[in-house]
C-alpha cells in the first residue's frame, strides 16, 4: 500500500535472533567412557558441581530478546525505507509502513509477538526512525523536568525536584552517539573528538547539551533541560507554595511601577520560571526585548522581541554573544530589557541599561544569597576587563539594581522563594539593603518535606511611595512578621 516509501531493491532478509537446532553433533572421545574410568568413577564420590550463576529472570531474557530483535529490525527499516520520501509522509502512513515491515520482518525470522510487545516494537522503531529512539517516551512525559543520561545504560530523570533511575536504556554507546548527532546535526552543529561538547535547542525548545569521548569518560553524557508547554502563573506558584499571597502583591507592584530586579538562584531552583511569572505583569502597551542563550522564557505580551545567541562555526567564527545582542537591543527603542541569564561581560552593559532609561528590565544570576548576588555582580564587572574603582563598580550596581529575589531548591525537591531583598542606596563603599520578606523553616517531617512559612520582616518597603504614587497602595499589614501561617 505504501510502496513509495520503499526502496527498489530491498536487503536480504535477516536472519531469525532464535538460536539453531544443532542438527549434527560431532562426536567426540569422551562421549563414551573407557572401562577403567567408569570403575574410578564408582569407586570415587563424584565431585561437587562448581556454583553457577542464577539464570537471568525471565522477563530480563524476554527484554534483552526484544531488543535484540528491535535492534535486527531498525538495520531492516533504515534498508527498506526510502528516508527521502519519509519527508512528505504523515505519521499514520508512517507508522503503517513500518506495521507491514516489522509483520513481514517477524515472519521471515519465525518469531512470535504477542499484540502488546509488537505494539511496543512498532512505537520504539518509530522513535527511532522519526524521533529521538529511548529518549522520545521520557520527552513526552509531562512529569518530567530533566533528563540526564550517564552514558548508554544509566538514564536518570528528575519529577517534582527529586532525582530517579529510569529503566530506559540505549542499546550500546554507537547507539547513544548516534542520537546525539541526529539532534545537534538538525541544529547544523556538531560533536566529534575535537569538539567534544555542544550546546543545542531541540525541536520543542527544550534546552540539550552532551559531551563525548575523550572528556566524558565513562560513555557521553546528555543533559536536557525540558521546555515547559505551558506556563505557570503567579498564581499556580502560590497554589504550589513557591511564594505568599502578600508576596505576590508585592511583585506585582514591584514589576508594574518597573523596577530594576535580579532574580538569584541555583541551579535548577526555578529562576527562569520566577522570571516568566514576574513578567506577566508587564503592560502589553510596552515594548519588550529578550535575550538568552537558549530561548526558553515565555513571554504572553503582544509586541515582545526575542533574541538568541549562537556560538562560533567550524571555523571559529560567526559569533554572536548575549553582550553582542544586548548592544544592539538598545538602539531598538525597547521600554524593558529581559536577560536570561547574566554570566558574563555583558553585565556591565546590562547595568548601563537599567541606568539609563530602560527601567523595569531583568535578568537571573547564579547565587545563593542576595549578598552573595552582589558579590557576583562586581566579580563579573572585573571579569570584563573594566578597569573601574571597586566603589564605582558599587555605586553602579546600588543605582541601577532595585531588587533581588533568592530562589532556592530545598532538599526535598521544593522550590521556594526564600527572601525578597531591596537594595536602597550605598553608605560609604559598602551597598546597603533590607529584606522584606522571607521564608522561615520551622522542621521537617519524617517523610522529609520541609516545614515552614513565609513571613514579612516588619520593615516598610523603601519604594511604597513610589507605589503608592502608580496606584499600588499595599496595606502595611503584608510587611508584618508572623510567626505560624495560617
Amino acid at each position: 500500500m505504501f510502496a513509495r516509501y520503499r526502496k527498489t531493491t530491498g536487503a536480504q532478509p535477516i536472519k531469525s535472533v532464535e538460536a539453531a537446532p544443532e542438527r549434527h553433533k560431532p562426536a567426540t572421545a569422551a562421549a563414551s567412557p573407557a572401562p577403567e574410568r567408569a570403575a574410578q568413577s564408582q569407586a570415587q564420590p563424584a565431585p561437587r558441581a562448581p556454583a553457577r550463576a542464577a539464570p537471568p529472570d525471565r522477563t530480563e531474557q524476554r527484554k534483552q530478546r526484544l531488543n535484540s530483535i528491535k535492534s535486527d529490525m531498525h538495520k531492516r527499516l533504515l534498508e527498506n525505507l526510502n528516508l527521502a520520501a519519509l519527508e512528505h509522509a504523515s505519521e499514520a502512513e508512517l507508522r503503517s509502513e513500518i506495521s507491514t515491515i516489522v509483520a513481514e520482518t517477524l515472519g521471515e525470522m519465525e518469531v512470535v509477538l504477542n499484540s502488546e510487545e509488537r505494539a511496543t516494537l512498532n512505537r520504539e522503531l518509530y522513535y527511532e526512525v522519526m524521533g529521538l529512539g529511548p529518549l522520545e517516551p521520557l520527552l513526552q512525559d509531562d512529569s518530567i523536568n530533566d533528563i540526564l543520561v550517564n552514558g548508554p545504560k544509566q538514564i536518570f530523570i528528575e519529577r517534582a525536584g527529586k532525582l530517579e533511575l529510569s529503566d530506559v536504556t540505549f542499546r550500546d554507546e554507537r547507539h547513544l552517539l548516534r542520537i546525539i548527532d541526529k539532534i545537534v546535526s538538525a541544529v547544523g552543529r556538531r560533536v566529534d573528538e575535537s569538539n567534544p561538547y555542544v550546546d543545542a535547542r531541540l525541536a520543542d525548545g527544550s534546552r540539550f547539551n552532551a559531551m563525548v569521548s575523550p572528556v566524558a569518560v565513562d560513555g557521553s553524557l546528555v543533559s536536557i533541560r525540558k521546555f515547559k508547554k505551558d506556563k505557570l502563573a503567579i498564581s499556580d506558584l502560590v497554589k504550589f507554595g513557591a511564594f505568599s499571597e502578600e508576596m505576590a502583591l508585592y511583585l506585582e507592584a514591584a514589576v508594574s511601577t518597573r523596577l530594576n530586579i535580579i532574580v538569584s538562584g541555583g541551579t535548577g531552583s526555578g529562576k527562569t520560571t520566577t522570571l516568566n511569572a514576574l513578567s506577566s505583569f508587564i503592560g502589553n502597551d510596552e515594548r519588550v526585548l529578550t535575550i538568552e542563550d537558549t530561548a526558553e522564557l515565555q513571554l504572553q505580551q503582544v509586541h515582545v522581541g526575542r533574541m538568541e545567541s549562537r556560538p562560533a562555526n567550524m571555523e571559529g567564527k560567526g559569533a554572536v554573544t548575549q553582550r553582542d545582542c544586548l548592544r544592539n537591543a538598545l538602539r531598538m527603542r525597547p521600554d524593558r530589557i529581559i536577560v536570561g541569564e547574566t554570566r558574563g561581560e555583558e553585565v556591565i552593559d546590562m547595568l548601563q541599561a537599567m541606568n539609563t532609561g530602560h527601567d523595569g528590565s531583568m535578568t537571573t544570576i547564579h547565587a545563593n544569597t542576595a549578598r552573595d548576588g552582589i558579590s557576583r555582580l562586581e566579580n563579573m564587572v572585573a571579569m570584563a576587563g573594566i578597569d573601574m574603582p571597586l566603589r564605582a563598580v558599587r555605586s553602579q550596581i546600588g543605582s541601577a539594581v532595585n531588587l533581588i529575589v533568592q530562589v532556592s531548591r530545598l532538599q526535598d525537591g521544593s522550590r521556594r522563594m526564600m527572601s525578597i531583598t531591596e537594595i536602597t542606596g550605598m553608605e560609604g563603599e559598602i551597598i546597603t539593603m533590607q529584606e522584606i520578606f522571607r521564608f522561615e523553616r520551622t522542621g521537617l517531617e519524617p517523610n522529609g518535606k520541609i516545614l515552614g512559612h513565609f513571613t514579612g520582616t516588619g520593615l516598610r518597603s523603601a519604594f511604597a511611595d513610589r507605589f503608592k504614587r502608580w496606584g499600588y497602595d499595599l496595606p502595611s499589614s503584608i510587611y508584618d512578621e508572623i510567626q505560624v501561617r495560617r
